[in-house]
């Protein structure tokens, strides 16, 4: 397997693509995608794209029935019982879905939290760690039969919110001095590193592993945030329009769904991709222009992360 570097392949699309942009010319039929929170947000947009281009997607949510509702009109989409924040969850998810025979060619880690106060779930993790990145760290080990043998795919929704930290090696869950931005930011850089490592043990069973930066847009992962904090962090005018540069939702999707499904991407593996493209290594601090921190996109940060994942999660199907 060969390690791809990090900087742009020039892919022909960019930051305004949009999903039925890169999913011109490209079926689906046949293919099983799975999505966590494919209902909602950058979420839905991706399952919506990707149904329409033929798939079955399979959307694991942690209310099945706002799931259902909000997917009623989407051919070829169904939803299934998931909580990220319970392991136990996790394995009878996974268990009923591999009793099925599914072979699964893609999934997309795209559920998530962001800015929460401070809490602990009933692991006592972190929320942020637990659900953003160790929940689908268990479920992406639980699902490894389901896996297809050559040419699968494992998108995780990453974000420029890795700039604001990295790993806490000697606190992850934040026994001290808690920051809903940092905790936020930490998990971003986990779901990075995740794809980093996955990758480099997938490789050789066929599986290649990709983390996505979907840009600045505004969604109901920002339902935590106060529309005061919106103004502060620069999100939106004091008209209470959004800031240039930002997103429409099916143009924050594109980057997942074109790491998950071009045919430009044959062959490499364990990169940060942003604006429908793999990104260049992060030149300045400015969270909406992007590229990637070398945290982020360490080897040895990510072997680690992995290490510590499985010892809390008890599962490491891939090594």
């Amino acid at each position: 397997m060969s390690i791809t570097r990090q900087y742009p392949i020039d892919s022909g699309l960019g930051a305004g693509s949009t999903t039925d942009e890169v999913l011109a010319g490209i079926d689906l039929t046949g293919k099983n995608i799975l999505i966590t929170g494919g209902y909602s947000g950058l979420g839905k947009e991706a399952t919506v794209a990707l149904a329409r281009a033929g798939a079955r997607v399979i959307v694991p949510a942690r209310r099945p029935d706002v799931a259902r509702d909000a997917l009623g009109g989407v051919a070829r989409a169904e939803v299934g019982e998931l909580d990220l924040a319970d392991l136990g969850s996790i394995r009878i998810f996974s268990e009923r879905l591999l009793e099925t025979g599914t072979t699964l060619d893609i999934i997309i880690n795209n559920a998530g939290v962001m800015a929460y106060p401070h809490r602990n779930v009933s692991s006592g993790w972190e929320a942020h760690l637990a659900i953003n990145h160790l929940g689908h760290f268990a479920l992406i080990n639980r699902l490894r039969p389901a896996l297809a043998h050559t040419g699968a795919r494992v998108v995780s929704v990453a974000s420029s919110g890795h700039f604001l930290s990295d790993i806490r090696w000697d606190d992850p869950h934040f026994a001290h001095g808690y920051d809903h931005w940092l905790a936020y930011g930490q998990s971003k850089t986990a779901n990075s590193l995740f794809a980093i490592h996955l990758d480099a043990l997938g490789g050789g069973l066929g599986v290649r592993a990709f983390a996505v930066h979907p840009g600045s847009i505004l969604t109901p992962l920002q339902r935590n945030i106060s529309p005061s904090e919106h103004r502060a962090q620069g999100w939106i005018t004091a008209e209470g329009r959004h800031a240039e540069g930002f997103k429409t939702p099916v143009q924050g999707a594109a980057t997942g769904v074109w790491a998950a499904t071009s045919p430009r991407l044959d062959g490499y593996g364990g990169v940060y991709c942003q604006d429908c493209d793999i990104a260049s290594p992060a030149t300045t601090d400015d969270l909406l222009i992007g590229g990637v921190k070398p945290w982020a996109v360490d080897p040895e940060s990510a072997a680690r992360l992995w290490n510590l994942s499985a010892d809390l999660t008890g599962l490491d199907n891939f090594s």
